[in-house]
């Protein structure tokens, strides 16, 4: 009798730790990965559209940085700072010459 409530806790200790790994198994989202990895047509199509919005997303966020730069250096030739001012001025022409062409 000792034998067998010793194994059925053996039992129950086991189903649970199973329990335990298939939820962290569901959880990773192994499943999904090795899915992908298996289909390479799926994958490449997957990294395919991930570069292409990475680069848009980079770009757009350059193109907002410098406009925000831009901004604040018109903001600071506005303010007729002696030397600064004149550096950024130049430089402020330089850039509007080149959106001009």
């Amino acid at each position: 009798m000792f034998k067998k409530n010793s194994l059925n806790k053996n039992i129950n200790l086991l189903n649970k730790s199973v329990e335990k790994l298939n939820e962290v198994v569901e959880k990773s989202r192994l499943y999904d990965i090795i899915e992908i990895t298996e289909n390479k047509r799926k994958l490449f199509t997957r990294n395919f559209f991930s570069g292409i919005f990475k680069g848009v997303g980079i770009s757009i966020g350059f193109y907002i940085i410098t406009a925000i730069v831009l901004i604040f250096l018109n903001y600071i030739v506005r303010l007729n700072i002696p030397v600064i001012g004149d550096y950024i001025s130049d430089i402020v022409e330089i850039v509007e010459l080149n959106n001009k062409k």
